[in-house]
C-alpha cells in the first residue's frame, strides 16, 4: 500500500483593518474626503501591531487617513514592513454633493435625492456619488486580483469600513443590504482567507475584532 502524495493547501490571508477615527469635529460625510486620521490611541495601536504578521504585504487606500494609520502601527512595532502599495481601489464610497456636509444638510438641500437615496442606502447614489453596491463591486475585483497576484501570502489592508463591508460580502456571499449591517469600528481587524482549490473558497476569522481580544 503506498501513501497518497496530498499537495498542500494553498491560502491567502487577508488582514483587513479600518483606519484611526477620523478628526471630524463637525460630524459631516467624510466618505472619499482626504481627512486627517486621530491616530493618538497608541495602547489600540501597540496592541493591533502587536498581532500582525512580519513578512506582509501591506497595502492602503489614496486616502491620508488610511497611509497615517498604517504609519501608526509601522511606529509601535518595528518587525512590520514600513511601506505599502496604494490600491485605489479600496478607497471609501464616493458621496459626491454631499462630501463634507451633515446628513440632515443633505436631506434640507437635497430632499428628494436623500430620501430617495435612504431608501435603499444599500444600491442608491448620493447625488454626484456612487452606491455601496458600486462599492461591492470594486472590492471585489481588487481582492481577487490581488488574491491571484500574492497568492499564499499576508496582505494587511489598512482601508475603510465600506470596503472591509465589501470583502466580507465578497467572502460571505453578502447582498449589499446584509453587508450594509455588519458594524466595523476604527482600529478593528477583520480576517478572512482565500483557499486556492478548485474553483476558490473563503473563510472569516473574525470580524471587528478590537486590539487586544485577537
Amino acid at each position: 500500500m503506498t501513501a497518497l502524495s496530498l499537495t498542500p493547501l494553498t491560502v491567502t490571508r487577508w488582514w483587513l483593518i479600518r483606519h484611526a477615527p477620523v478628526r471630524n469635529p463637525d460630524n459631516v460625510i467624510c466618505g472619499s474626503s482626504d481627512r486627517e486620521a486621530d491616530t493618538g490611541n497608541r495602547a489600540a495601536a501597540t496592541a493591533l501591531a502587536a498581532g500582525l504578521p512580519s513578512d506582509a504585504l501591506w497595502l492602503t487606500s489614496p486616502l491620508r487617513r488610511s497611509r497615517q494609520t498604517a504609519q501608526a502601527l509601522w511606529s509601535r512595532n518595528p518587525r512590520l514592513a514600513g511601506t505599502a502599495v496604494v490600491e485605489p481601489a479600496l478607497v471609501e464610497q464616493d458621496f459626491g454633493d454631499w462630501e463634507g456636509i451633515s446628513h440632515d444638510t443633505a436631506a434640507r438641500r437635497d430632499a428628494e435625492a436623500a430620501a430617495r437615496f435612504w431608501d435603499d442606502p444599500a444600491r442608491h447614489a448620493p447625488p454626484g456619488g456612487e452606491s455601496f453596491a458600486t462599492v461591492m463591486d470594486r472590492t471585489a475585483g481588487a481582492l481577487l486580483r490581488l488574491t491571484d497576484l500574492h497568492a499564499g501570502r499576508d496582505l494587511v489592508a489598512v482601508i475603510h469600513a465600506g470596503t472591509i463591508r465589501g470583502a466580507l460580502a465578497l467572502a460571505l456571499d453578502l447582498t449589499p443590504e446584509a453587508a450594509l449591517r455588519l458594524r466595523i469600528d476604527p482600529w478593528s481587524l477583520t480576517r478572512i482567507d482565500h483557499h486556492h482549490t478548485g474553483t476558490g473558497s473563503w473563510s472569516v476569522g473574525g470580524v471587528n475584532q478590537q486590539a487586544g481580544t485577537f
